[in-house]
C-alpha cells in the first residue's frame, strides 16, 4: 500500500479542524497534537468511510471491530504522559491508527491484534508510512508480548472485566497501563502505574465505552511470531 502526498494536502483542512477540536476538548499535550497532524487518519479507515475520516466518530473496520473516535485516541495518549523514549505495548491494533500515533511518541512500539486480517492490514499501512520502529503481530493480547518486556506504557483498546495479570507483570517500574474496565454499559478507563517499590497504583481517568475484550482459547501466549526491525 502506498499513498499519494496530494491526498494529504486534500485532507489538510479537515485534519486542522480535528486538531482544533481536540485542543478545545482539553488535549494540551503538544506532542499528541503533533502526532495527529503527522498521521493521515483517512489511510486507516475503509475507503467508503474516508470522507468521514476526520470527523470525531468511531467507524467500522469489519470483523466486529471499529476505529475509535479521535478524541478517545487523544485521551489515551495524553493519559500515558509519554516523554519520547518509551517502549510501548498496544493490545488491540485494529486499523493501526493509534499504533502509528504511538510511533510518533515512543522509541519502540509493539502491537498485538486478535484478528489476523486486521493485523496484516495494519502492518501494511504502517510500513507504507515508513515507520520502522513498530512491530505488529496477530495473537491473544491478554498475555502481552513478554519477549520484549518490560514496557513503559501499555494500552488496551477493548473492555475487560478485570486487568490481565500478565500485562501488569510486563509493566516497567514507573510504567503506566491504560485499560477500560467494566461490565456492559458501565465502563471506566483505569490508569495503573507501577511505583518505585514495585506496588501498583490504580486510578480512574474517565468514563468510556469500548467493544469487549476478546481472546483465543488456550492458557499461554499465542499467535504468530514477528521479528521486529
Amino acid at each position: 500500500m502506498g499513498f499519494d502526498p496530494r491526498e494529504l494536502t486534500a485532507y489538510q483542512e479537515s485534519r486542522r479542524r480535528l486538531i482544533e477540536r481536540l485542543r478545545q476538548g482539553g488535549i494540551t499535550d503538544l506532542a499528541v497534537l503533533q502526532a495527529f497532524d503527522q498521521v493521515p487518519r483517512h489511510l486507516f479507515v475503509p475507503e467508503r468511510f474516508q470522507a468521514r475520516a476526520y470527523a470525531d466518530e468511531a467507524l467500522p473496520l469489519g470483523h466486529g471491530q471499529t476505529i475509535s473516535r479521535p478524541t478517545t485516541h487523544a485521551l489515551y495518549l495524553q493519559a500515558l504522559r509519554l516523554q519520547g523514549g518509551e517502549r510501548a505495548l498496544e493490545v488491540g491494533t485494529g486499523s493501526g491508527f493509534q499504533t502509528a500515533l504511538l510511533a510518533c511518541l515512543c522509541a519502540h512500539v509493539f502491537s498485538i491484534e486478535l484478528v489476523p486480517q486486521l493485523a496484516a492490514k495494519a502492518r501494511a499501512r504502517i510500513e507504507a508510512l515508513g515507520l520502522t520502529h513498530v512491530a505488529v503481530r496477530a495473537g491473544d493480547g491478554r498475555y502481552g508480548w513478554r519477549r520484549y518486556s518490560p514496557y513503559d506504557a501499555i494500552l488496551v483498546t477493548a473492555r475487560a472485566r478485570d486487568v490481565p495479570e500478565p500485562l501488569v507483570d510486563q509493566l516497567a517500574v514507573g510504567g503506566r497501563l491504560l485499560i477500560p474496565i467494566g461490565d456492559g454499559e458501565s465502563q471506566a478507563l483505569h490508569r495503573i502505574e507501577r511505583t518505585q517499590d514495585g506496588s501498583v497504583r490504580d486510578e480512574v481517568i474517565a468514563q468510556v465505552r469500548f467493544v469487549d475484550f476478546k481472546q483465543l482459547g488456550g492458557s499461554k501466549e499465542s499467535g504468530e511470531e514477528v521479528n521486529p526491525w
